[in-house]
């Protein structure tokens, strides 16, 4: 992308998603970092923007009060340090923008690039008093993060986070936070001792003691920053240049901005650039560009229609959407996995059930590689569904190809024999046994015919009985032959159609035997795939929940060792009603699973079912032929 384009307009306070910019963002396949930038209007946000996309023009970075960056823009450029990931580049319109005189879309905008963003910095507009601390005044700025349980649900069915606590769930999906303090000139001192930015930032974000609503209020968005972003940084910038020059500042050479200022932002690109995460979903799910815009869409659509945007709901829907396409994907594969073969028709069965196994378990795993909250199993059933068919269709192609082989074969060696008949070259004396010589090594010509496929014995088996008319005739025509030998030689010809049923028979048995047993091991491989899913899901769940139960333990031992003891208790209580939650869900969701598990073995119990019809009618069809072989 060689410039900035527009993402989310602002219209007047109406949201719309730019189209153009969708597609292209959806035709990123490879995974992204989103880094987003938030803070109030004229603060140089897309100076800094530009400099990590490391162009010097391309947002707007305007010489006028006014805010150039409406809505949110995008910038996707190739990640300077990851491989085959992409960095986007979020640049919000300046919040507290006197012009739209509307704050309630500021805090959808804030909202939104926090939905969005793995990195999110915020780039307020301070003042800073002789304490060398972050003035009060910029924290109580940020009040769009007070709103934030407002404006943003974890889960469709939960209470809010006020109920819950604050923070107990917002902290497993925010942002790393980033805070930039611009044109600092103090020291970085807390009395008389050195500290870095990082402390300086947390000494800002620190509570006070006591009651009443002035405390409540300076807390409240001190608590907020410290329970939804657990992951903060801090960079403090010195002036860039002198003031007459501030307005040229993108147009400057690095030459004429000082040292001290190109060293911060060296430093702060580097970091952004090595340290922000590809952009995750609940479960460790990397997203790639298609991915992220569903979620924009979704969560645009939700908020235009006056609701509040669900994480959940949002997964949910992208998980849909993308599970579609990982079916579809998946088929596709198993397909063109399966044309080699296909091109061979007609083959052994043997040979089109190793590759169907094979093509198989490939497809399956790059459906389980891509697919994600698949949690009853509801594609990965449709998936085994489509190939069950497919491969059907594909075992019935093979046997068509074998018939058409196999019958074409037997007109071709007995098209000499049959233009005798026609010339009356066995109607003489002894013609009966010239007709025997000709036929017998018809079949053995047929016999030595390699790669006939599945059909061979049954089609030679209906060759034989037509042609059992046409035998009889000679037969009885022939002068030579006495009746004790005419029927002796009747009594053979009906053994060897016997015999021949035999080997038909035998060609359907092992016929049915390999497919039982590619039945058996293609429910066995999906089994294995889907418990091997299943169990990564879990463990990327559970390392979830234990990074976030050990910041919240962080944040108690914080909030004991600052003496707020009252706070601190609500907090234990609040982890254990989180640890009993999370016991309750993964109980749930393991019975949710085992369901699914055994629903499909239902399925496959019908499917057992057909086998076993196959079976028995051969066995009716074996019961038959001993009969027959018994009466003579």
């Amino acid at each position: 992308m060689d410039s900035p384009m527009c993402l989310i307009e602002n219209d007047n306070g109406e949201l719309c998603v730019v189209q153009e910019a969708i597609s292209y963002l959806m035709g990123l396949k490879h995974q992204i970092v989103v880094v987003a930038i938030v803070g109030l209007y004229r603060t140089g946000k897309s100076y800094l923007m530009n400099k990590l996309a490391q162009r010097k023009t391309g947002f707007a970075l305007g010489a006028t009060i006014q805010s150039k960056t409406k809505g949110i823009w995008m910038w996707c450029v190739p990640h300077p340090l990851k491989a085959d990931c992409t960095i986007v580049l979020l640049d919000t319109e300046g919040l507290g923008d006197v012009e739209k005189g509307d704050s309630k879309s500021d805090t959808w905008i804030f909202s939104l690039a926090v939905l969005l963003s793995s990195t999110l910095m915020d780039l307020p507009s301070i003042h800073l008093h002789s304490r060398g601390t972050i003035d009060n005044d910029a924290v109580e700025k940020l009040q769009f993060v007070t709103e934030l349980t407002e404006r943003i649900k974890v889960k469709a069915t939960s209470p809010t986070d006020d109920e819950e606590g604050l923070g107990s769930q917002f902290n497993q999906f925010f942002p790393n936070f980033v805070w930039i303090v611009r044109d600092f000139t103090l020291q970085l001192e807390i009395d008389g001792s050195d500290i870095n930015a990082d402390e300086y930032l947390e000494n800002s974000l620190k509570l006070k003691k006591g009651y009443g609503k002035k405390i409540t209020d300076y807390n409240l968005p001190r608590e907020c920053i410290r329970n939804f972003f657990p992951s903060r940084r801090c960079f403090v910038f010195p002036i860039p240049t002198t003031a007459d020059k501030m307005q040229q500042l993108d147009t400057l050479d690095d030459s004429q901005l000082s040292r001290e200022f190109r060293n911060v932002t060296d430093t702060f690109c580097h970091f952004i650039h090595e340290t922000s995460p590809v952009k995750t979903a609940n479960g460790g799910i990397r997203l790639n560009g298609r991915m992220l815009g569903h979620l924009v869409n979704t969560y645009v659509d939700t908020i235009n229609k006056g609701d509040v945007p669900c994480l959940e709901n949002a997964i949910l829907v992208m998980a849909e959407l993308e599970n579609q396409v990982a079916v579809e994907e998946a088929f596709t594969l198993y397909k063109k996995d399966m044309e080699e073969v296909k091109a061979l028709f007609p083959v052994e069965s043997s040979h089109l059930s190793k590759d169907h196994l094979q093509s198989q378990k490939h497809s399956m795993q790059v459906f389980m590689e891509r697919s994600f909250k698949d949690t009853d199993g509801k594609f990965c059933t449709i998936l085994a569904e489509k190939i069950k068919e497919y491969a059907a269709s594909l075992v019935e192609e093979n046997k068509d190809a074998s018939e058409r082989k196999c019958k074409a074969l037997l007109e071709k060696l007995c098209a000499e024999m049959d233009q005798g008949v026609k010339d009356g070259r066995y109607s003489t004396p002894g013609g009966y046994e010239l007709y025997c010589n000709h036929h017998d090594d018809l079949v053995a010509h047929y016999r030595a015919e390699p790669n006939k496929g599945v059909k061979a014995e049954e089609v030679l088996e209906h060759f034989l009985k037509v042609k059992s008319t046409e035998f009889s005739s000679i037969l009885q025509a022939d002068i030579k032959l006495t009746e004790n030998e005419k029927q002796i030689q009747a009594e053979k010809m009906k053994t060897s159609e016997l015999e021949q049923e035999k080997a038909a028979l035998k060609e359907q048995q092992e016929e049915i035997a390999r497919a039982i047993e590619s039945f058996e091991q293609s429910k066995e491989a999906y089994l294995n795939e889907m418990m091997q899913k299943v169990e990564m899901e879990r463990e990327e769940q559970q390392k979830e929940f234990d990074e976030m139960l050990e910041r919240r333990m962080q944040e108690q031992a914080y909030l004991l060792e600052q003496g707020h003891k009252e706070k601190a208790m609500l907090l234990k209580q609040e982890i254990e009603d989180i640890q009993k939650a999370y016991k309750f869900e993964r109980a749930y969701d393991i019975q949710k699973q085992k369901e699914m598990m055994d629903d499909y073995r239902n399925l496959t119990q019908a499917q057992q079912q057909q086998i076993d019809d196959l079976k028995g009618a051969l066995q009716n069809k074996e019961s038959k032929q001993s009969s027959d072989c018994n009466i003579l």
